[in-house]
């Protein structure tokens, strides 16, 4: 279904800014209304570009990240302390130093005051908690056991962030590497090497091939250095428009999986991390079909994603698991093994997690390997690039002061 971004007024006269699955505006419209929120604005989240998503950007949800995991740990430990529901979001109300949070902290409270399940509480916090969160909660709830639950859904976010966060530090030294020897090399020819050219120009001199092409390129640069700014610029915006077309998003991202180098460090990344939210969910008491349902939406390549919608159809239909996987041929061999001794042995929740811990040490990894290799390479290229405009531009100036002696 679409995602709609909206704006509401809750009890108290809050302004509530989330975003919702949806089938229309109207569906919006009713379930804040149900929710005894007052609607304000509704329209699709693909239509707030521009401001709006850096907005979004710098106004995060209530609970992300390590503010969620902290506040799922909290809750576990006061309910296996002995402590009410009622009792243990008081005291969490107080902990939030966000007026956003502790409002979400007060409005779930007071749904559960009212008699509502937790995890219809943190459903009404549209935005603020996944399906996944959620539907784990209702889990517990139905068991009897939200305290183990949320124990485990706590480790459950604690790893899914870490292993998140390693691949992004593993890109952010190349990344700033490459973005500060750029603008380094946009000086280098923009500015400096064309006062060669006029140097070189008002003296007369033969230059060698590679010297003029080096100079014709700092004249370019320093001609059209805006464009130089505004294309990239304009090709990321472009990126991220066709980001949001949901036919391009799957041809890109079966085309990416099929790439010699990030495809397999891809396909275990997210394996790895469909392994982790099946696992969990299916040892917390969800089925397997709605387990399928909700680990496929935390996949974050639409491919895969859209093996496991087919996967959910097969099983549906009697399939084991790890064959239903397989059909795309998509996922590891080695996973699909694992998941066929889990499904053999009756305990594919436990072997699910065991995927899990293969697939992330596999990545961290690899990982590992990719950055000892990239961060050398790309120092090596970028600066084999630099020395040989330096040595272009220099070059004649020595032959010139030798003729001279």
């Amino acid at each position: 279904m679409p995602l709609y971004r909206y704006k509401a007024l809750n009890a108290r006269g809050d302004v509530l800014e989330a975003q919702m699955e949806a089938a229309s505006e109207a569906e919006v419209v009713a379930r804040l209304q149900e929710q005894g929120h007052l609607p304000m604005e509704a329209k699709l989240a693909s239509e707030g570009g521009g401001l709006g998503a850096f907005k979004t950007l710098l106004q995060p949800n209530a609970f992300s990240g390590q503010r969620l995991v902290l506040f799922t740990q909290q809750l576990a430990t006061l309910l296996g302390a002995g402590q009410p529901l009622d009792r243990a979001l008081t005291i969490l109300l107080e902990l939030p130093d966000e007026d956003k949070a502790r409002n979400t902290v007060a409005d779930i409270r007071e749904a559960v005051r009212g008699g509502a399940p937790l995890s219809t509480a943190l459903e009404r916090q549209h935005g603020s908690f996944s399906r996944l969160y959620i539907n784990m909660v209702r889990a517990g709830e139905a068991g009897g056991s939200l305290h183990d639950t949320l124990q485990r859904l706590a480790e459950y976010l604690e790893r899914s962030r870490a292993l998140k966060a390693r691949v992004v530090n593993a890109l952010i030294y190349p990344a700033i590497l490459l973005v500060v020897v750029g603008l380094a090399m946009l000086f280098l020819l923009g500015y400096v090497v064309p006062q060669f050219s006029q140097m070189y120009e008002s003296l007369d001199v033969v230059l060698p091939w590679f010297t003029r092409i080096v100079l014709a390129i700092g004249q370019f640069v320093a001609g059209w250095w805006l464009a130089l700014v505004v294309i990239p610029a304009a090709l990321v915006l472009w990126a991220e428009r066709k980001r949001r077309d949901t036919a391009f998003r799957d041809r890109f991202d079966a085309w990416i999986l099929q790439r010699r180098l990030i495809g397999p460090l891809l396909a275990r990344l997210e394996t790895a991390r469909l392994a982790r939210t099946l696992g969990t969910l299916l040892r917390n008491g969800v089925p397997l079909l709605g387990a399928l349902g909700i680990a496929g939406k935390v996949l974050g390549n639409r491919a895969l994603a859209a093996d496991v919608q087919g996967a959910a159809d097969a099983v549906k239909n009697g399939r084991a698991l790890s064959a239903s996987l397989g059909a795309g041929k998509r996922f590891p061999r080695l996973a699909l093994q694992m998941i066929q001794v889990g499904e053999e042995s009756g305990a594919l929740d436990t072997m699910l997690l065991k995927t899990a811990d293969t697939f992330e040490a596999q990545t961290a990894q690899a990982l590992d390997r990719m950055l000892a290799a990239l961060v050398p390479a790309v120092t090596l290229v970028l600066a084999a690039v630099v020395g040989a405009v330096i040595i272009a531009v220099l070059v004649p100036l020595y032959d010139l002061a030798g003729a001279i002696n």
